[in-house]
């Protein structure tokens, strides 16, 4: 206990190190002479470094980060407040509060629990066994599911109730661990099919309206699976295995001491008939949101508000009060805020420019050109989140191709490897959301973003580059 509180005590103050570092280094650079820096870009970039800080560090909890860049944001007048506060008119908000709505049902109507118990019965192994199963459903939803905020939230509760099942207590490892396996594959499988998330999206509308590029979906497909989808999960289940698997005598899972006898089987509640009914709707409306046209933001407010209805729905209105978080929908509400500033301050435009300058491409190295583009989407990540980079980097990639003597769509392609490398929490929303969700520190998420992160880096990213030249594809394309 002694050791545990000291390493507690360690581990607080070299946080608050850290964070005094970063807030001594935004001060420093709101006060930038003019000569080097736009005033407006100077205070803009120190506000987004102090959220980025504290948010990385979690000395101080998220929702209070959030709430000191919005009061910073307006007071200061960094940008206009329908710029700061533009997140709780973004579809993402409404796409998490409906979410919430149907965790929440999903939880008292037992539903959660009598799906995890059927896969329970279905997994013959250990905890690695677990994570696979978790792993594998997640990568079939995304060929099913448009959205990966949609695919986190409808999850989480049934996640959960497979950690209760197992008897991984809140806050474990091993519980921890099936959740981060969750959110992790949600949007890292997500970025190698169109259109399975935000950034994805964002990337081929910014590209059909600044370069007239059209993505196809079998190309993208092909080009981008077999590493950052397959290969990716891959490394997602040897990290969790290995981080958060349970040791020692705890190994092998509470299932495996349990008589493989069939479960018994309970007929369905009226409630768990009713929100099956909710939920297959909510598949089939996401799955063909293509077709009828509404966005999956208002297919999880209308399943949500179906769930609330008297007489008709699952969850009364104390339940609502006393389940239904805010902090999601404020973090939510911050990080697209945060990108939303970046943007119109030019913050990252500036900084986009500043790095491309120092990279030095080369029309003559091409090889170089892959990494260093990449590695500029990959470090806007950490200023703007990841749907803000292709925002950000789209319009210039003209530029960008003549630099670096690849071309146009190569380059664009080249942000995919960007912002499906993550390395803290905190650059994806609906990783965040999931852990909020989830109880899940911020500690252990940074923990297994890097590590991936590092992986991504060093090994998965070089094989992107492989791939694609055995595609024909770099230095001269000829997949498209």
């Amino acid at each position: 206990m002694q050791h545990l509180s000291l390493s507690l005590r360690t581990s607080l103050s070299v946080r608050g190190f850290i964070l005094a570092l970063i807030l001594l280094c935004s001060i420093s650079l709101s006060l930038i002479s003019s000569e080097y820096l736009p005033e407006n870009l100077a205070f803009a970039g120190a506000l987004v470094l102090l959220t980025v800080g504290m948010l990385a560090t979690g000395l101080v909890s998220e929702q209070l980060a959030i709430l000191i860049f919005f009061f910073l944001a307006v007071v200061l007048s960094i940008s206009p407040p329908e710029v700061v506060f533009s997140g709780f008119n973004s579809s993402a908000f409404w796409l998490v509060f409906g979410g919430l709505i149907i965790g929440v049902a999903v939880e008292k109507t037992g539903l959660g629990g009598r799906v995890a118990k059927s896969i329970i019965h279905r997994i013959k192994g250990n905890y690695s066994s677990v994570i696979a199963v978790v792993i594998v459903l997640n990568i079939l939803l995304i060929f099913l599911m448009p959205s990966t905020l949609s695919r986190v939230v409808l999850l989480i509760p049934i996640t959960l109730a497979l950690g209760d099942s197992l008897g991984y207590s809140v806050g474990s490892s091993p519980r921890n661990g099936i959740v981060m396996a969750t959110v992790l594959t949600a949007y890292l499988g997500s970025t190698s099919v169109l259109p399975a998330n935000v950034p994805n999206n964002v990337l081929m509308g910014a590209a059909e309206a600044f370069q007239g590029i059209q993505f196809h979906y079998f190309s993208y497909l092909v080009l981008h699976f077999p590493v950052l989808g397959f290969l990716k999960s891959f490394v997602i289940w040897l990290c969790v295995v290995w981080l958060f698997g349970p040791k020692g005598k705890n190994f092998e899972m509470n299932i495996k001491l349990e008589p493989r006898s069939s479960p018994t089987i309970t007929a369905f509640t009226t409630d768990e008939r009713r929100l099956s009914f909710f939920l297959i709707l909510a598949l089939f409306l996401w799955s063909t949101d293509k077709v009828h046209g509404v966005a999956p933001a208002w297919i999880s407010l209308g399943v949500g508000i179906l769930c609330l209805l008297p007489l008709l729905g699952v969850v009364s209105p104390g339940t609502f009060k006393e389940k239904v978080p805010i902090n999601p929908l404020l973090y939510v509400a911050g990080i697209i805020g945060v990108g939303a500033v970046v943007a119109d301050t030019g913050l990252g435009a500036f900084i986009s420019d500043y790095v491309i300058h120092a990279s030095d491409l080369s029309p003559d190295d091409p090889v170089r050109g892959f990494f260093v583009l990449s590695g500029i989407a990959m470090l806007l990540g950490f200023f703007a989140t990841m749907p803000g980079v292709p925002a950000i980097l789209v319009p210039i990639a003209a530029d960008l191709s003549s630099a670096s003597g690849l071309e146009l769509r190569t380059v664009l392609m080249t942000q995919v490897v960007g912002f499906s490398t993550v390395w803290l929490p905190y650059q994806v929303p609906p990783i965040i959301v999931g852990m909020q969700l989830a109880g899940v520190p911020m500690s252990a998420g940074i923990k297994i973003t890097a590590l991936i992160g590092l992986i991504s880096f060093v090994i998965l990213n070089p094989l992107v580059m492989l791939w694609w030249q055995i595609l024909g594809y770099l230095p001269n394309g000829v997949l498209w």
